[in-house]
């Protein structure tokens, strides 16, 4: 082989390896009819054709944004919209990371199982656990609420998904932002600039349902935070949480080079007790509720 020949060989044939790898399972695994579906690939998965796919990816959209409380919608939205190529380009950015790689040899999970709460309460007050389950508490939110994962068809992408899915509250403690519909929106734009994941990039257009005083709050504040800090910041896929518990929480976020954003709970409770004269509303101090949430 000549000189120019070995060149175009040497350029052309890494391309075509990624395109084979991609491209080629996806058309394998749905040129099928819904009478002839083929086998399950691993537990739970539910095989799609491309039209079923679309019809999905199109009705969990439309019913994420009708209420963005439906994580059912948003996590099919999610597994819908994933192949064929961000979940891969997610998957080939953990292989390319030694630590990346290690969880996907060792398959943890995150559940109140495998990670005991009682335990991580104990922590150092500052330690990376102790955030974690000092958020989880202070937000009425437990682990086990992930939906498993089964639309999509690579076994191991399909872990790479629900791996993400499962570490996303471990996202929120780290910028602390809770669990509300604003709070969602600016960690999902942080995660689209980070992940490339479309779900993410999607979900930010339910800044629709807020007020105009919250949307200005996203636009001024939080989207640029999430952005900057997204890009900037390394892949947060590649965190093996299990074994940073101990770890103290700022030394990890300058590690990943992840700022923490002003607090938005203080942030919108500051806000209320301005508009109302630094009281609870009337309203609320009569029936004696606070003004979070």
């Amino acid at each position: 082989m000549n000189g120019i020949g070995r060149t175009i060989h040497l350029t052309v044939a890494p391309l075509r390896s990624t395109c084979d790898r991609v491209l080629r399972p996806a058309c394998s695994r749905r040129c099928f009819s819904v009478l002839g579906r083929p086998r399950p690939n691993y537990e739970g998965h539910v095989p799609l054709t491309a039209a079923e796919r679309a019809t999905l990816a199109v009705g969990s959209a439309v019913a994420s944004i009708i209420n963005p409380r439906r994580a059912d919608m948003i996590a099919a939205l999610g597994e819908a919209t994933a192949t064929p190529y961000f979940i891969y380009r997610l998957r080939d950015a953990m292989l390319s990371d030694p630590t990346g790689r290690a969880i996907l040899r060792e398959r943890p999970r995150i559940t109140s199982t495998t990670m005991s709460l009682s335990y991580l309460r104990t922590l150092p007050e500052n330690s990376v656990g102790r955030t974690y389950a000092s958020w989880l508490d202070r937000e009425g939110v437990s682990p086990d609420t992930r939906d498993s994962v089964k639309y999509i068809d690579d076994e191991e992408c399909a872990y790479v998904m629900q791996r993400y899915r499962e570490c996303h509250d471990f996202y929120h403690a780290l910028t602390g932002l809770p669990v509300f519909v604003e709070g969602e929106v600016a960690l999902k734009a942080f995660e689209f600039a980070n992940t490339l994941l479309p779900m993410t990039g999607l979900s930010i257009v339910a800044m629709a349902k807020l007020k105009p005083a919250e949307r200005r709050r996203i636009w001024s504040t939080y989207l640029p935070w999430a952005l900057t800090n997204g890009l900037k910041a390394k892949e947060v896929i590649n965190v093996y949480w299990e074994k940073e518990l101990e770890r103290d929480v700022d030394d990890l976020r300058l590690e990943l080079e992840i700022e923490k954003p002003v607090d938005l709970r203080q942030t919108r409770s500051r806000n209320r007790r301005g508009r109302w004269g630094g009281t609870r509303r009337p309203d609320l101090a009569e029936a004696g509720l606070g003004s979070n949430g």
